[in-house]
């Protein structure tokens, strides 16, 4: 088996082109990460305040041994939502009965991470809010911002992000002399990058001088202007963006200059597009974090863009630098650039048939959600998965138009109901209450469709420990049910029935009402109810000592098996592997979780996850192995028991056998050995802790500890020792004679070595060193 590297903590994504320039704006923003606990990049957009950040947080990472952790906010439109991507960006997931800020704060209360929230501009008092809170719960936690203004909360930094460095064309300029400035640095990259045989010599320089200084060393418009040395040379393009400010001269008096630059070129770009295109490109702003081309083609065709035009011009609109292509997984995706996608939107509302558009937006996403959860239990359910991780921004502005714009509201119903089972394979249990909650208060029409939704929701509150509103919810679909002369309602609310009892702790009741959920489901020729229902049912038939549960389980193994399913057979492993550990059958316990997590690998579900590395630990307590069951357990404080109320039955259950292993390995390990193995299990990311579970080899990282003094110069000990003694930047440099910039990059160097972030911890690490000497 291949290794699991060591880790590194964070999602930051791997740059795909060069980052040019901005050496002062990269320290002064590292300084100032150093002093403050939250900086916000502001400028105006296609700046590079993205870029920027991402550099900035990529160098500081080691200075964060619980992670950097990226949350594009662009796509994001519904304020409530803000928590919950959040937590998501992070791998943070819960199933209890806490607000998402509760969750987020408790997760960061002690880490030492650097939050880097990107695009905040349109959700300024929702991120204020989480923010302020964040800051105030994790005293070890750093937040970097962008946005196009200030967040406006206490204590935050404010670095303004300027254009790059552009030529001054008072002075006659060489190809070599230019090469001073970052804006001609950034064109020529982009620039040969389009036309390989590209370069800048005395011929075009002077011209490459005055179209960088025209474009105000914005890098966004630098790039898109390279792209046009596809068909044009740099005086043409020179010439023709000249006659662009002309026309735009007499347009909004209320832009800044350098806003109007940007929407020039962008004017630019949509002028250069045929009429089809443009109308594509418009038409595409209306999806939010990407789309594919059968969405394209579904979406944006009609009389005007048939569907069998819109392939070429996609391929158009790529040629032009105006949409991306990112591969994910098999399939080929496409996205318009923030700066871009905004612009469409405008040419959308001025061109007309936005609302017509953003039906047929709901109603695809409608189609292919009700197909998903049709096909969800079967052979393409890692599939369905993976797309609807991708297309889920796309999900929540169809949910929303749906209930917003009160356009069929059963639209959102059904589209929440069909994620039913994604809600809980992803670990989107908040999320997935969310919708269904909204859209039952939007859809209050009897139906069948309404007893499914009051189903799910009562059965994602349940698995979230709230069992006041799962009640709630129970004693709405009784009263519903009786109205109704439905069979598949009587279904769910039978199913309902099994799991209040299980909560009650009546395990006998509870089998016998999932013996009858799975006759009505047969009944009604539900396969995934009767399987669903069934692999539940192993659990309270354990609890109960019913001497049926390796039949129920053999039983729902099959139906799993026949029809392809990964996730609900899952569960039923775990379920029996679980019912071994009560009869002290290691051998079966262990080769059924491990079956169980290989099943899980492909999706989110943290909770089972967690439950298959607690019966991993008890095998590894039981078997003698007392460092392998202390770095396990370290693994579920630190995910899943952190991510769960324990209050269900089920879940009270687990805790006591927690308690048993834990007790068990200190008892292996004694009492300092235990700690040290426990806290490396807290280091684990989940991909390790699954594959260290799996018995595949992991590479363990190093504890995170500050360097020895062996990593400083001579000059950067004496100069951590004055930061010890209280000293200022400006007071170190008059002691030792040097200029106040030369300590300033001394003490940069230090916190970097030592994996720092501030001046106090480089004092108390010297305090530290002084009490306890470094031997030789």
């Amino acid at each position: 088996m291949p290794a699991v590297p060591p880790r590194r903590v964070g999602n930051l994504p791997v740059e795909v082109t060069s980052f040019v320039g901005r050496r002062r704006e990269l320290t002064e923003a590292k300084r100032l990460l150093s002093q403050t606990r939250l900086l916000t990049l502001t400028g105006v957009g296609g700046v590079g305040k993205t870029r920027l950040a991402l550099r900035v947080a990529a160098e500081l990472h080691r200075a964060f041994p619980d992670g950097v952790w990226l949350v594009d906010l662009a796509s994001l439109e519904d304020p409530k939502l803000l928590p919950d991507t959040v937590a998501t960006a992070l791998d943070v997931s819960d199933q209890s009965a806490r607000s998402s800020l509760e969750v987020l704060s408790a997760y960061l209360q002690d880490k030492r991470a650097l939050l880097v929230l990107d695009n905040c501009e349109h959700l300024l008092d929702e991120c204020a809010t989480l923010v302020d809170t964040l800051l105030q719960t994790g005293p070890e936690l750093r937040i970097l911002a962008t946005s196009r203004q200030a967040l406006g909360v206490d204590g935050e930094w404010t670095l303004s992000v300027p254009p790059l460095s552009v030529p001054d064309l008072s002075r006659n300029q060489s190809a070599s002399t230019l090469r001073q400035y970052d804006a001609v640095n950034l064109f020529a990259e982009r620039a040969a990058a389009v036309l390989p045989s590209f370069r800048i010599d005395d011929r075009n320089a002077a011209a490459v001088a005055r179209l960088c200084r025209r474009l105000e060393g914005i890098p966004l418009a630098i790039e898109l202007a390279a792209v046009r040395l596809r068909s044009l040379s740099v005086h043409q393009i020179l010439d023709r963006l000249d006659d662009r400010f002309q026309l735009l001269t007499g347009g909004s008096r209320t832009a800044l200059p350098r806003q109007r630059t940007l929407r020039a070129l962008i004017d630019w770009s949509f002028d250069l597009c045929s009429p089809e295109e443009q109308a594509l490109w418009a038409r595409l702003s209306i999806f939010s974090g990407g789309f594919d081309l059968d969405a394209a083609e579904a979406v944006c065709s009609d009389g005007e863009l048939p569907p069998e035009k819109i392939f070429d011009l996609v391929a158009g609109l790529i040629d032009k630098s105006v949409l991306v292509r990112e591969e994910n997984g098999s399939r080929v995706r496409y996205r318009l650039l923030e700066t871009v996608r905004q612009y469409g939107r405008e040419r959308l509302a001025e061109i007309g048939g936005e609302t017509e558009l953003r039906q047929r937006h709901c109603d695809w996403y409608r189609r292919l959600a009700e197909q998903a959860g049709a096909e969800w239990f079967g052979e393409r359910q890692a599939d369905w998965y993976a797309w609807l991780q991708a297309e889920l921004p796309n999900i929540r502005i169809a949910l929303d138009f749906s209930l917003e714009a009160r356009y069929e509201p059963r639209a959102a119903t059904a589209i929440a109901v069909a994620l039913g089972m994604h809600w809980l394979g992803s670990g989107r249990l908040r999320e997935g209450r969310h919708w269904l909650a909204r859209a039952l208060q939007a859809d209050p029409e009897a139906s069948p469709l309404r007893a499914k939704a009051l189903w799910q929701a009562g059965k994602l509150a349940y698995f979230c420990a709230d069992m006041a509103e799962s009640l709630a919810w129970y004693q709405e679909l009784s009263l519903l049910v009786a109205t109704l002369d439905d069979p598949a309602a009587r279904a769910y609310l039978t199913h309902f029935e099994a799991l209040v009892a299980l909560f009650k702790g009546d395990f006998a009741r509870s089998v016998a009402c999932y013996d009858e959920a799975c006759e009505r489901y047969r009944a009604i020729g539900d396969a995934a109810g009767v399987a669903i229902a069934r692999s539940e049912s192993i659990l309270p038939a354990s609890l109960a000592g019913d001497e049926r549960v390796r039949a129920l389980y053999e039983e729902s193994l099959a139906l799993c098996s026949a029809a392809g399913d990964r996730l609900v057979r899952s569960w039923a492993m775990w379920v029996k592997s679980s019912d071994a550990c009560r009869r002290g059958d290691v051998r079966e316990a262990a080769a059924l979780a491990r079956e169980s997590l290989e099943l899980k690998r492909p999706f989110n579900d943290r909770v089972g996850i967690g439950l298959c590395l607690e019966t991993a630990a008890w095998v590894a307590a039981a078997q003698g192995q007392g460092e392998r069951a202390a770095r396990l357990l370290g693994v579920l404080y630190a995910t899943v028991w952190r991510e769960i109320d324990p209050s269900a039955a089920d879940f009270r259950d687990r805790m006591t056998l927690h308690s048993e292993t834990e007790a068990k390995t200190r008892r292996l390990l004694g009492d300092r050995a235990f700690p040290a193995a426990f806290a490396e299990g807290t280091r684990f990311t989940l991909e390790q802790a699954v594959a260290y579970a799996l018995e595949e080899t992991v590479e363990f990282a190093s504890p995170s500890r500050p360097a020895s003094s062996a990593a400083l110069t001579r000059r950067e000990m004496q100069i951590a020792e004055l930061v010890a003694q209280g000293l200022s930047n400006k007071e170190i440099a008059a002691q030792l004679v040097i200029a106040q910039r030369t300590a300033e990059t001394h003490v940069e160097h230090i916190l970097r070595k030592l994996g720092f972030t501030s001046r106090t911890q480089i004092a108390a690490w010297v305090t530290e060193r002084r009490a306890a000497p470094e031997s030789s």
